[in-house]
């Protein structure tokens, strides 16, 4: 037991003294750190005291689309540590293979009184037509993370997709690489849409603006996806192919090494997010790391601010992502043959 207290106690913040303080509900700790205390006992399993029992931990909901892209877990990590240490519940709710939806978690969630919702590269529309009115009727503080569609009113905080496109962009045409294909999501997705926008505005600067149609390929955020849509860009002659995902990019390897082409020798590859294990794949990747902490966090104070009423900045606040490069991009196959 003394060693859970004192685990407690590492995830509170505070000493192991004011832990059993809480514990015997012993006056002069401070409403914040017993609160604190209090959420770090539901987390760890430990049972609250009796005197404690009836008052638990508001509700946050942590809607995502899924589970099988790393960095939406990575995005709830830091979420649901941040939430914690403000003495809120953070509620993990992902559609499920069975049927079970965003909306059917919403409508739970409302049920209970959720103190407040961040979606993480989710849609707000995804919380389902009534749910989305009683959100907006019951005035439930909401936060959106890489929003999936255009809503206003809410929070908002995205990594800046243009800037992911043009570092990406640079660095494939120093190494030579003229045409350069863009592997997107689908159609309408909204941190798609601003990747498809620098790189059209890349394009007309260029006086290339009429290869566009033939440059960009859109699929569904998976593997699978990337190796369905990867050979229509090499087809158009793309010697490289940023991707809008890490999942994008190891489906885009995957195919181009079953057509008998090699990675980057042949083809460089890009992706986005900077998932975990991306520097163990076979070639490491290349990509785009989202600054997931300090989105995260910048999300969990936004989400505190307005349930204890304070006014949060009405703009969209955007990160700027950084280029890792690894080894899943070389020198543009022109190049190396015009070397001899």
């Amino acid at each position: 037991m003394t060693k859970k207290l004192d685990e407690v106690a590492r995830f509170a913040g505070v000493s192991a003294v004011t832990v059993s303080r809480v514990l015997r509900n012993r006056p002069g700790v401070a409403r914040e750190t017993r609160e604190a205390v209090l959420t770090a006992l539901d987390v760890m399993g430990v049972e609250r005291p009796a005197a404690f029992r009836g008052d638990r931990a508001p509700l946050v909901g942590l809607v995502v689309p899924d589970l099988q892209n790393p960095v939406f877990p990575g995005f709830c990590e830091v979420l649901a540590g941040a939430l914690s240490k403000q003495g809120l519940m953070p509620v993990l709710c992902t559609r499920t293979a069975d049927g079970v939806s965003e909306a059917n978690y919403i409508e739970m969630l409302l049920r209970q009184n959720v103190a407040g919702i961040v979606f993480v590269g989710a849609s707000y529309a995804d919380a389902g037509p009534e749910q989305g009115r009683a959100l907006r009727e019951r005035e439930v503080p909401v936060v959106l993370i890489n929003a999936a569609d255009g809503h206003r009113g809410s929070a908002l905080i995205s990594a800046d997709d243009a800037a992911a496109v043009e570092q990406s962009l640079a660095h494939l045409e120093a190494l030579g690489h003229e045409r350069i294909g863009l592997l997107l999501g689908p159609a309408g997705h909204v941190p798609s849409a601003r990747k498809l926008d620098a790189f059209a505005r890349h394009l007309r600067r260029r006086g290339r603006e009429g290869e566009l149609g033939r440059l960009v390929a859109h699929a569904m955020f998976s593997m699978d996806g990337g190796a369905a849509a990867v050979p229509r860009l090499v087809e158009a002659g793309a010697s490289a192919v940023v991707c809008a995902s890490d999942a994008l990019a190891l489906g885009a390897v995957r195919r181009l090494r079953r057509e008998g082409l090699v990675v980057p020798r042949d083809v460089s590859v890009i992706g986005f997010d900077d998932s975990p294990y991306m520097i163990a794949t076979d070639p490491p990747l290349t990509t785009v790391r989202q600054p997931v902490a300090a989105m995260a966090a910048a999300a969990a104070k936004a989400l505190v601010d307005q349930i204890e009423g304070r006014q949060v900045q009405g703009e969209e606040v955007l990160f700027e992502p950084e280029l890792i490069v690894r080894g899943s991009t070389c020198t543009a196959p022109s190049v190396i043959a015009a070397r001899g």
